[in-house]
């Protein structure tokens, strides 16, 4: 394989791809700190805390969300813009001459947009969700799985406040919530506290995903990802799907909801585009690198148009989301997900998501972690 087919290779999609790799990456030496009664009692705390410091740190509102949205409505989060990861569908409404076309969200990136202007948040306000997603096309390993919790959380703002200065801003106040939850785990469940496993750092670096290309030019980008967080152990890499000098996105991103395109030399002193980014941190538990969100500033109206016009999906214009963006129907706002098993498969030192979630893992897998002392759940 070519450096620049490996590359391509690199952006296909979550997962290691065999479960061969996959009983190479897992730990070896692995022994739970927390039983599964002391897990459970601890990620509930977590998921108190960390819900509570979003609402004080963002003005954040907690709402209910829909599992559920239509094929037509233009709402389902697609993920990527290649088409590669589709949603489960069904025909939904037993009795009606014509059935609806339901489909299983896999994320709830483009309903929160909608939800700020149908729950009248103004500037500064937002709202969280507990959200709950299948992603069917998912490879399961270590810490992607086809179920999917979420803290999906959208914000309102104006235009003065699309730029990088203000996502730092916000992407700071994320950090000091997970370092809070994070220190209230360690105080309430002592067992945690290991010396092999040192706490997050104070304080998130940044990076823009044009940097580490020029840092590491010849790896591909989650080889570049782990060398970076290796030396950074939490950083925060803005400019995720605009072609970088290589001619490839440090990753793909769906074309109608983070804004990957806008001009940002202004504030950086170097060619790069994109208002937005994702947190990632180095897991010592697993040894590799670890995502927590994925975040940003949404598309406006005008860069909506050109990254449809990028991505070959101008067809998509004529969807009601899509059609209340272009006519400013909905507010500029600024989001993103973060896992909450991926946060509680961190803060409270697993080496599985299954560890902290209940969900459908191919039986190669469960036996390769009960070898490794894993005890996923069932």
């Amino acid at each position: 394989m070519t450096t620049l087919d490996a590359k391509k290779a690199d952006l296909a999609g979550p997962g290691i791809g065999t479960y061969e790799e996959v009983a190479k990456v897992l730990p070896t030496d692995y022994r739970p700190l927390l039983d599964r009664k002391e897990t459970q009692k601890a990620l509930f705390g977590v998921k108190r805390i960390i819900e509570d410091g979003l609402a004080r740190e963002l003005n954040l509102m907690m709402v209910t969300v829909p599992l559920i949205v239509t094929r037509e409505s233009g709402v389902n989060d697609m993920l990527d813009r290649d088409g590669s990861r589709t949603p489960v569908e069904f025909p939904c409404g037993l009795g009606l001459e014509k059935r609806l076309n339901a489909q299983v969200v896999q994320a709830a990136t483009k309903w929160k947009r909608m939800a700020l202007a149908q729950f009248g948040c103004t500037p500064g306000e937002g709202i969280n969700t507990d959200m709950r997603a299948v992603r069917k096309d998912y490879f399961l390993d270590h810490d992607h799985s086809s179920y999917v919790d979420q803290w999906d959380w959208e914000r309102t703002i104006t235009e003065k406040d699309r730029n990088l200065a203000f996502l730092t801003g916000v992407v700071q106040r994320l950090w000091k919530v997970f370092k809070e939850a994070e220190n209230w785990a360690l105080e309430n469940f002592p067992a945690l506290v290991d010396d092999r496993y040192p706490p997050l750092p104070d304080e998130l670096e940044f990076f823009h995903a044009e940097q580490i290309l020029e840092m590491y030019p010849d790896l591909p980008r989650k080889q570049r990802e782990t060398r970076l967080i290796q030396e950074h152990p939490a950083v925060f890499i803005y400019g995720i799907g605009w072609p970088l000098a290589d001619g490839l996105p440090h990753e793909m991103r769906a074309a109608d909801y983070d804004d990957w395109i806008t001009d940002t030399s202004t504030e950086t002193g170097s060619d790069t585009h994109g208002l937005n980014g994702d947190i990632l941190v180095w897991n010592p538990v697993t040894r590799r690198r670890h995502e927590l969100s994925s975040m940003g500033i949404r598309v406006n109206a005008e860069t909506l148009v050109k990254q449809l016009e990028m991505a070959d999906l101008m067809d998509n214009l004529t969807l009601p989301y899509h059609q209340a963006i272009v006519n400013h129907e909905i507010p500029l706002s600024i989001g993103g997900g973060i896992g909450q098993s991926r946060t509680y498969m961190l803060l409270l030192k697993k080496a599985h998501l299954g560890e902290v979630s209940v969900t459908l893992w191919p039986d190669e897998l469960k036996r390769i972690c009960a070898e490794r002392n894993i005890h996923v759940l069932e």
